[in-house]
């Protein structure tokens, strides 16, 4: 994959300040939040708030008639318009948060994209990544203790222990895996509860004490069955659903049997360039990826690899 081509990923390149080094600081990030450009995405238990189909932005004065405890903000980024933060406003009944954004629905991230410019996307999947997290920490791992946030949300710290809690990230492997010789092959599979036509790219987590290439080849000899020798980077995604990270590759078999083990995956075949361009073709057809994906990506590069 080009530059170009990473950078055209949803949920990636985002064009915004985060300024790590100046949000330690409790009195700049209050200075933010007083800002006359000052702009609050809301979110509503890991949803966007919506307004005809598109996603809510307030100005910050908005928020101020809500009482305190029942929201949580973070500082997501200078954008060239002035301060984002995002607002976490499921402690609120559903209703109650779409009357205080101006919202008539909730919707997915995912569900928006066509909708919304890459750009967007990308900024309200960063917002729901780490209004998720805070959720989710508000407790010590270690002690139990009750954690306060710090950073503009971007640290929480035990009261008790003073353990520094920082966002978490998932690490996942996705991967475009080709047969050598003629035609063409590349594998799909599809996965356990997908569409009767769903096939797409191999994907999993790495694991502790495991190297990228290493859970590239592991998951698709356990999924598959297939051996795999060479392994290429291709570039990676952010995929905050809640905090993963899509780290692309092509790899290639060292032989075309299949072997699929029947629990992540009901089927895998090879398909041939031909094969995959008429499926895509195909409107009747399940596409064999995400339009938000970087499986798209992995795809369409090879597909123009094997017309050259």
């Amino acid at each position: 994959m080009t530059g170009a081509e990473t950078a055209a990923l949803y949920y990636s390149g985002l064009d915004l300040d985060r300024a790590g080094g100046r949000r330690p600081d409790p009195a700049w990030i209050r200075a933010q939040q007083e800002s006359q450009d000052l702009r609050v995405i809301p979110l509503w238990r890991d949803e966007c708030l919506v307004c005809a189909g598109q996603p809510v932005v307030l100005a910050g004065d908005r928020l101020s008639p809500l009482p305190c405890g029942q929201r949580e903000t973070v500082f997501l980024g200078l954008s060239a318009a002035g301060p984002v933060f995002a607002a976490d406003l499921s402690g609120l009944e559903k209703g109650t948060a779409q009357d205080l954004a101006g919202a008539d629905d909730c919707a997915d991230v995912r569900s928006l994209i066509g909708a919304v410019s890459r750009a967007e996307a990308g900024l309200l999947a960063y917002a729901r990544g780490l209004l998720h997290w805070q959720r989710g920490q508000r407790f010590c791992g270690g002690c139990g203790g009750r954690c306060e946030p710090r950073d503009g949300g971007h640290l929480r710290v035990c009261a008790d222990c003073g353990a520094l809690h920082f966002p978490k990230i998932e690490p996942a492997i996705i991967v475009l895996v080709e047969l050598p010789g003629e035609p063409r092959r590349c594998l799909l599979g599809r996965h356990q509860g997908a569409d009767p036509g769903r096939f797409s790219t191999l994907a999993g987590f790495v694991e502790v004490g495991e190297s990228l290439e290493d859970a590239v080849r592991r998951e698709v000899a356990e999924e598959a069955g297939v051996d795999v020798g060479t392994v290429q980077y291709q570039g990676s995604q952010a995929w905050p659903f809640p905090a993963g990270l899509m780290i692309g590759f092509r790899g290639v078999a060292n032989s075309p049997d299949i072997a699929v083990d029947g629990a992540e995956l009901a089927d895998a075949r090879w398909f041939t360039a031909a094969e995959l361009r008429a499926r895509i073709a195909d409107r009747a057809a399940v596409p064999p990826y995400r339009p938000d994906s970087i499986g798209r990506a992995l795809i369409e590069t090879w597909l123009a690899d094997a017309a050259g």
